[in-house]
């Protein structure tokens, strides 16, 4: 018997609904290289069994106010890996990931965000941060979103910073909107298109033995282990390793690793 295939596309019809604010037939027939009539079927079928999702106007099916999903995890990652690769993950049935406290992300910040991304264009963003919480519009030209494995950024061209940032989603208030124009691109980001290395060794305050640990782990050449990594992800990577820049932490267990070539990668650091 052929395996039915409608939850994943019903799942994809929800994803898109509500994560780009309306979905079509068109992108279901082309998602899953199906006839216009399937699709039809699709969606008839779809709002046959939750009536009061989806609204039908000249654009597609747009989610109601009502909207309550019952495929899609609301997980933005969820949305964004599709956004990235064009597939829909499965569900895992032998794993599961580490639960971490969700940032509240506003749904419609994320629809201009897309729009502008396709489209090539700037927004001018609704945005706080700790050090400035008040209100602080800004022009932005976003190109990429990035997940550090704690949250989600989005990098781009600031107009206000006069450069390259990256801006934290769930900082983005209520009323950022497309502008017209075409918006910087990310051929002018360096820190996005220069490679570099980042060279750690174990700390030096570890035993021979548990060195050895290490070194089985990561498989380590010459006692080091290099990673390749975009210069504007240095942070993040550094951050994620545990790997403190400006002193030793007090346990070697805890720090675990020293940053070899600081002195060589420091201009990207932040």
């Amino acid at each position: 018997m052929a395996k039915d295939l409608s939850n994943e596309r019903f799942l994809f019809i929800e994803l898109i609904a509500w994560w780009k604010g309306y979905v079509t037939n068109r992108q279901l027939q082309t998602q899953f290289s199906i006839s216009r009539q399937q699709a039809y079927n699709d969606f008839k079928r779809y709002n046959d069994l939750h009536p009061n999702n989806l609204i039908k106007n000249d654009s597609g099916y747009l989610p109601s106010f009502h909207f309550h999903p019952a495929y899609i995890s609301g997980e933005l990652n969820q949305f964004l890996d599709w956004f990235d690769t064009g597939y829909l993950n499965s569900q895992p049935q032998v794993t599961t990931y580490l639960t971490l406290p969700k940032s509240r992300i506003d749904v419609e910040v994320i629809r201009v965000l897309v729009r502008a991304i396709e489209a090539k264009k700037a927004v001018e963003a609704s945005y706080v941060s700790l050090s400035h919480p008040e209100n602080d519009g800004r022009i932005f030209h976003p190109h990429t979103f990035i997940n550090t494995g704690l949250r989600w950024h989005i990098r781009g061209y600031c107009e206000k910073s006069q450069g390259y940032r990256d801006l934290v989603l769930s900082r983005f208030r209520e009323g950022t909107e497309l502008l017209e124009g075409k918006a910087y691109g990310n051929d002018q980001d360096l820190a996005w298109h220069t490679e570099i290395d980042i060279i750690l060794e174990p700390d030096p305050r570890l035993t021979s033995s548990q060195k050895s640990v290490l070194a089985h782990d990561y498989e380590l050449a010459n006692s080091q282990l290099m990673i390749k990594t975009r210069a504007a992800l240095a942070t993040y990577l550094l951050q994620h390793m545990q790997i403190k820049t400006k002193m030793l932490d007090g346990t070697p267990e805890a720090q675990q690793w020293i940053l070899v070539n600081q002195d060589d990668i420091q201009k990207w650091l932040f």
